[in-house]
């Protein structure tokens, strides 16, 4: 059975900020969900709410740690509530698989496991976790690496990172017209934000996602 990964969340700071924050935080979620959805679109990601402050969507495991990257990139560019975030790897039962339209309430696998202990288990101060079987001791040292780095953006280095994020890797020139703003102003956040070490973490990240799901082996 293909792995998954499944992203569990709760919003940071909702009871102090109240309802309409929340909802307003949740909306945002909701859009990128939708993007994150059209990644991979033979798996949707069917974002599903709980515990009130609570979320929880699903993507490909290579994806996993660009859609967490992407999901707080998209909160900080739009001034909403932060959220801490917890990956699970692994896979997910047939019935969590089977009905696009089914939300995740109800959903198993070990994916689900791993990211429900993980969120438990992550400090409050800490952003981003990651676990799963077959996972080796640098996959959370990464995440947790490049979570400093997005804990650090400015609201004007989120609006470029949620662009820059996508799998299709833009351009400047493509994200510049985006944003109303030049191809040197582009770079100029992209660099402040350390998101070209970011994207290119990322694509070493998912190419040996892609070979320990092909071979078994995180050796090239």
């Amino acid at each position: 059975m293909a792995k998954v990964a499944v992203l569990t969340g709760d919003l940071v700071g909702s009871t102090e900020a109240g309802p309409a924050a929340v909802e307003d935080s949740f909306a945002c979620l909701a859009s990128a969900a939708d993007e994150i959805g059209r990644w991979a679109p033979d798996l949707p990601p069917r974002l599903t709410r709980f515990r009130g402050d609570g979320w929880q969507l699903m993507t490909q495991a290579a994806l996993g740690l660009r859609a967490a990257l992407y999901v707080l990139a998209r909160l900080r560019a739009a001034a909403a509530l932060g959220t801490r975030i917890a990956i699970g790897i692994g896979e997910a039962a047939q019935d969590a698989a089977a009905d696009p339209a089914a939300d995740l309430a109800a959903a198993r696998g070990t994916a689900f496991e791993a990211s429900g202990r993980a969120l438990d288990a992550l400090p409050r101060h800490r952003t981003l976790a990651v676990a799963g079987a077959g996972l080796t001791l640098l996959h959370p040292v990464v995440a947790d690496l490049l979570a400093a780095h997005a804990r650090r953006w400015t609201l004007p280095q989120a609006e470029a990172a949620a662009l820059y994020l996508h799998p299709d890797n833009p351009t400047l020139t493509d994200i510049a017209p985006r944003l109303g703003i030049t191809p040197q102003a582009v770079n100029y956040r992209l660099a402040g934000g350390a998101l070209p070490t970011i994207r290119a973490a990322l694509r070493g990240w998912e190419h040996a996602f892609e070979r320990w799901e092909a071979n078994g082996s995180w050796n090239p």
